[in-house]
């Protein structure tokens, strides 16, 4: 049986690219957001390219319902092997430190840390059982490298982050591999790429901020999958100095 990779905030742009990625490499996709039309779209885009995909709707900040979900996708693919956890859309924006309240931190807990750890929880049995499996998550710069005026997202990340690095050393004895990918950029085709564009009335972003294509950061995925070597890649790379 074909292995198969859950993709939580499946979108225009890394998600999609993480799908198609791992469905050269013979992986059937399971594609998890919110939104159905969406995930159908991809669904018949990957199905063209021969990636065999089915679609699910959640809502990830609701970390409760995630073990009905993990049930929904071994109901039909029969098995979970990998998952990508990366649901950054256009809703989320940087708040100055200084602002910051409580009110703020409980929108973001919810999404960028209750739910990864339940899903962690979730899909960890059958890992263990099996000897295999990996845990790939999506993180911002601000997580690593905190910011003024670039806070909200970060202090949560930092908290995501901090979690990951230990499960990585506790799991990788047990042949199970847990590694974030940090992005420090805006994603092409993604929907905050979108919004960001359609703000400056069309035009690429301002040259301060970088862009990268989510092709090249689902491959470097895919070589974190592989290889196994690190728990962290920070993309684009960090200027020495």
């Amino acid at each position: 049986m074909s292995k198969v990779i859950a993709v939580f905030g499946a979108g225009t742009g890394l998600g999609a690219s993480v799908a198609r990625r791992f469905g050269r490499e013979g992986f059937r996709v399971a594609l998890v957001a919110r939104r159905r039309p969406r995930l159908d779209a991809l669904v018949d885009r990957l199905g063209a390219e021969g990636v065999e995909a089915a679609a699910f709707t959640a809502d990830l900040s609701r970390p409760a319902e995630v073990p009905g979900l993990i049930a929904d996708i071994r109901d039909r693919f029969g098995r979970i092997d990998v998952v990508e956890y990366g649901p950054v859309g256009g809703g989320q924006g940087f708040t100055p430190a200084a602002r910051v309240d409580a009110a703020l931190l409980r929108e973001y807990i919810p999404l960028f840390l209750l739910t990864p750890v339940e899903v962690v929880r979730a899909v960890l049995p059958e890992w263990t059982g099996r000897g295999d499996g990996a845990f790939l998550m999506t993180g911002g710069t601000t997580a690593v490298h905190p910011a003024p005026g670039l806070s909200g997202p970060g202090p949560v990340g930092a908290a995501a982050r901090n979690y990951l690095h230990s499960l990585s050393a506790e799991l990788a004895p047990a042949g199970i591999y847990a590694g974030s990918l940090v992005v420090g950029a805006m994603i092409a085709r993604s929907e905050m790429g979108e919004r960001i564009t359609a703000a400056g009335g069309g035009e690429r972003p301002p040259a301060e901020i970088p862009v990268v294509d989510p092709d090249d950061l689902a491959d470097r995925y895919w070589e974190m999958y592989t290889e196994r070597d690190r728990v962290e890649l920070i993309h684009p790379a960090p200027e020495a100095g």
